[in-house]
């Protein structure tokens, strides 16, 4: 399963600025502290690991949007949009105010239109119109996909991080968010994103284990 392409409608480099931003040299014990929460989450990768450069955008994307620095109190995306909001002009401020806003989450695909897939968001069943001008190999509908949208020039794009579930894991997915739903509304819903990625990976590592074992929620030793 390809990642969606980079749109003609880029935020690359508003994205490169953020990226340098994130990376500058008083942050790297930060950005590694980081990395090492990000893969206790989801797995450790390793570089000949299939999804090797989807994680580390992944995590790229964790760090960016998400994770609030213990050194500032906020996430980097944060951090550069208020320092930008003081000194663009407002079109450049509005492109670094998209990365506060990322959506991010299990989705199902609803429908794939002619530059457009409608996904709906598994916890809060939101429904979401994604510009993607290019067919993506092997999508269909029903699918359920872990990805983060970007809002940008009016429209909604994905990001360069995404995870495929497999569709033998749809049913216990789906299973598992209304379970949480019900019976324990205080855990956050990136636990279950989180959850879902370690059990990707494994059924990329173990593709001898059957997809519906490695997805059963009720197994802790998983």
């Amino acid at each position: 399963m390809d990642a969606p392409s980079a749109s003609p409608l880029s935020y690359q480099p508003y994205l490169d600025q953020l990226i340098a931003f994130g990376s500058e040299e008083p942050r790297k014990a930060d950005l590694l502290e980081a990395k090492a929460e990000y893969f206790r989450l989801t797995g450790e990768v390793f570089e000949d690991d299939k999804i090797f450069e989807l994680r580390m955008a992944s995590f790229l994307d964790y760090y960016l949007y998400d994770r609030v620095s213990p050194l500032t109190g906020r996430t980097p995306a944060a951090e550069l949009y208020e320092q930008r909001l003081q000194s663009a002009l407002p079109e450049e401020a509005n492109a670094f105010r998209s990365f506060t806003e990322t959506v991010h989450g299990l989705f199902e695909v609803r429908k794939l239109g002619k530059g457009v897939i409608r996904l709906r968001e598994l916890f809060s069943g939101k429904d979401f119109d994604v510009t993607e001008r290019r067919n993506i190999a092997g999508l269909e509908t029903g699918d359920v996909i872990e990805a983060r949208l970007i809002p940008f020039g009016g429209h909604l794009l994905f990001s360069a991080a995404f995870c495929y579930h497999a569709r033998a894991a749809v049913k216990a997915i789906k299973a598992e968010v209304k379970r949480r739903k019900k019976k324990e509304p205080e855990r956050p819903a990136k636990e279950l994103v989180w959850d879902c990625a370690m059990r990707a990976l494994k059924a990329e590592r173990y593709r001898q284990i059957a997809v519906e074992k490695l997805y059963d929620f009720q197994n802790k030793t998983l």
